[in-house]
């Protein structure tokens, strides 16, 4: 079984949802249309974050932990040398573009990240993928601007900070996983078993696994 399958069947077995009751959920900011991405922008529109982001029976917590420690608009930095894993173990740094060091304000930032889910007892995080703070599967390895630019498979630091600490986590990009998690929004929500998540796309096996 793998991850995301754990997921959906952890999504099934939450208490059904209500307005008084509602299923809490940590949200990456930009995700929300919150102008924090490193340019200012929201990096697009996200309608299905949007409509989900709607439901009376979920409640949203957004955080943009780049914008907590840096500012908006700020530079790239991305992961060096490891994932968001090898970042809390000290075994990877948070690198900018031109060379600055950020890891331990990232690590900060996830720490902060991680304290909100915890008060606030979120039952899952949807997250922003490729991000070097939000990424949940992909992100990209070492330098994004330049010839050499390419990806990994493995979180960013706060993604990796919340799995550590037993929280679900998935991306905007696991259409499959937010389809089952319409579904226990609201029962009558007809699921499009069509839709992937971001792992089983044709991009991501290609890229990773030299398969389509």
């Amino acid at each position: 079984m793998d991850k995301h399958q754990r997921i959906r069947n952890y999504i099934d077995n939450l208490p059904d949802p209500s307005q008084e009751n509602p299923i809490h959920v940590m949200v990456s900011s930009c995700l929300s249309g919150t102008l924090c991405g490193f340019d200012g922008t929201s990096y697009g529109e996200y309608p299905i974050m949007l409509k989900l982001l709607a439901n009376k029976n979920l409640h949203a917590h957004s955080f943009c932990p780049e914008d907590f420690s840096f500012g908006t608009p700020r530079e790239l930095c991305n992961i060096h040398g490891g994932d968001g894993f090898d970042v809390l173990s000290g075994k990877a740094k948070v690198i900018t573009e031109s060379g600055k060091d950020w890891t331990a304000a990232m690590i900060h930032a996830a720490e902060r990240m991680l304290a909100l889910a915890t008060q606030h007892q979120v039952h899952l995080a949807i997250l922003t993928d490729t991000s070097a703070a939000c990424g949940t599967q992909v992100i990209y390895n070492g330098h994004r601007k330049s010839e050499l630019t390419h990806y990994r498979e493995g979180p960013g630091v706060c993604a990796a900070l919340l799995i550590r600490n037993g929280f679900q986590v998935i991306s905007q990009r696991d259409y499959q996983t937010l389809e089952h998690f319409f579904k226990k929004l609201d029962p009558t929500h007809i699921v499009q078993q069509q839709a992937l998540d971001f792992h089983e796309t044709d991009w991501y096996r290609n890229y990773f696994h030299g398969k389509g």
